[in-house]
């Protein structure tokens, strides 16, 4: 039971379920980005699994200067103390955010490192020998939460309800097609009051059609991540609701 929830708990801010697909199905268009101001985000972690409510804190740290980037996230639980630290730097290129690392401790495991070797054009991973071609605007699971805010302050009238956006993401050992569903607009609660949000959706993996994770983007708040959601098709749910928010000087 104890390594079914730090399993769920280490999720992060986005869910990846590993499954092999050609890197070639990437979209390397260019894309116009407009990056956000360095920020501080704290956010209250609430899990419910199989009946049983546990609750954490995440801090996530994103830094843009220069044309380069740093995101750090660090997520504790009150049971088990800190589960999750990840780590994603690189620069920009037409496509948007151009990762180059993609570190990952969690609670128990070894770190795991995906390098995005821009000499070569190539994904590799510390913990397997599969590599996938760079063809342009691939990311990483802390980068593309940045790149599809990069993207809508650029292009919010793209941001359509219904319009779809996909992405090659790359996790700890593989990577894979994410596509992204623009729902409705929709306002909630926050410790800054009531927010207007864009409501968006990854949808589920070939092999996880119950599976559901959803992000609230706030325009209003230079259109940064202030609810994040997954929902498991058995019901397990985690979500994480912003608490405090501090803009760093790039």
């Amino acid at each position: 039971m104890t390594h079914t929830i730090l399993r769920f708990l280490s999720l992060g801010l986005l869910l990846l379920t590993p499954l092999r697909l050609p890197a070639e199905e990437a979209l390397s268009k260019i894309r116009r980005v407009n990056l956000p101001p360095s920020v501080e985000l704290s956010y209250a972690v609430q899990v419910s699994m199989s009946g049983l409510q546990l609750s954490g804190e995440a801090h996530l740290q994103w830094q843009a200067a220069q044309e380069k980037y740093q995101i750090t996230t660090d997520t504790r639980s009150s049971l088990f103390g800190k589960i999750l630290e990840s780590s994603s730097q690189g620069g920009l290129s037409e496509q948007g955010l151009a990762p180059l690392r993609f570190n990952e401790k969690r609670l128990r495991r070894d770190a795991t490192s995906t390098t995005f070797d821009r000499l070569t054009n190539t994904i590799r991973f510390n913990t397997a020998s599969q590599t996938y071609p760079i063809t342009g605007g691939e990311q990483d699971r802390s980068s593309i939460l940045w790149q599809l805010i990069a993207l809508a302050r650029a292009e919010p009238r793209q941001f359509v309800e219904g319009s779809e956006w996909t992405f090659f993401v790359a996790g700890q050992r593989d990577a894979q097609p994410w596509t992204f569903r623009i729902g409705a607009p929709e306002t909630i609660r926050s410790p800054f009051g009531d927010l207007a949000t864009v409501r968006i959706r990854k949808l589920p993996p070939p092999d996880q059609p119950g599976q559901q994770i959803d992000i609230w983007l706030a325009p209003t708040l230079e259109w940064y991540p202030v609810r994040l959601r997954t929902v498991e098709a058995d019901g397990d749910t985690i979500e994480q609701t912003v608490t405090a928010m501090t803009k760093k000087a790039s």
